[in-house]
């Protein structure tokens, strides 16, 4: 039986519930992405807190609260078939308790945890690679396409980093947006339209940062091999000084 769910993770931890109390699930697919055929079932279910939360707490409780973690960064990855991956590990990790982690050899550990390595490494690249525009109102923005949903992972860095100043972060690819002031957060539908204009000043701004970054560079020691090694080509789309 194929289950089909929301999109939040409440709805797949609905899923996991019905797959151990009712009939195992072949496959878990967000239901405005999945494909019918006719060698499998599917049954579409509703979000149900009460069930999505005594599998959280089993989760936590009974394999440990790290890998409850390391799901949820896994669940916020664009990795092919990550539902029925991530519920193997929690089937092996309620087998295993805690040492489902130290497994590494075993091909169910391997998938999450280089999935969540994925994860982690975007959001590490993020830290350094996002730049903000000035808009009307003084309020900091910034365009991103990443590769996982990461606003969520980003949110405490930026919004403690930026304490003083209101800013927004775009994910254009998931129409999305972290946004924050007085270091304080929240994440809600955006889109393109809504981006107010430029401020007066950003053009000089942006001209300084680009003449800046020509001048202080080394023609002699220039590696673009490397500079692409730490600065993927898919992230330049939003780099003011490329």
């Amino acid at each position: 039986m194929d289950y089909l769910y929301d999109g939040t993770f409440e709805g797949f931890l609905t899923c996991v519930y019905f797959h151990y109390y009712e009939e195992k699930a072949s496959g878990i697919f967000p239901k405005d992405c999945y494909q019918s055929n006719i060698l499998s079932e599917c049954r579409e279910l509703e979000t149900d807190w009460e069930k999505a939360n005594k599998v959280y707490e089993a989760i936590r409780d009974k394999i440990s609260p790290l890998d409850l973690q390391r799901i949820y960064r896994v669940f916020l990855s664009s990795v092919d078939q990550k539902e029925i991956k991530m519920l193997h590990y929690i089937r092996l990790g309620f087998k295993e308790g805690a040492k489902v982690s130290l497994l590494h050899g075993n091909p169910i550990t391997f998938d999450i945890q280089q999935a969540e390595k994925k994860v982690t490494v975007e959001v590490h690249r993020l830290y350094g690679l996002i730049r903000f525009s000035v808009l009307e109102g003084e309020i900091l923005y910034s365009p991103i396409e990443p590769d996982h949903d990461i606003l969520e992972l980003i949110a405490e860095h930026f919004s403690d980093r930026y304490k003083s100043d209101p800013f927004i972060i775009h994910d254009k690819r998931r129409d999305k947006a972290l946004i924050a002031k007085d270091g304080k957060w929240y994440l809600s539908e955006f889109y393109e339209e809504q981006v107010p204009e430029l401020s007066k000043d950003e053009k000089k701004y942006r001209a300084l940062w680009k003449k800046y970054f020509e001048t202080i560079a080394i023609k002699e020691r220039t590696n673009p091999r490397c500079q692409k090694t730490f600065m993927p080509v898919r992230y330049w789309k939003y780099l003011i000084e490329i």
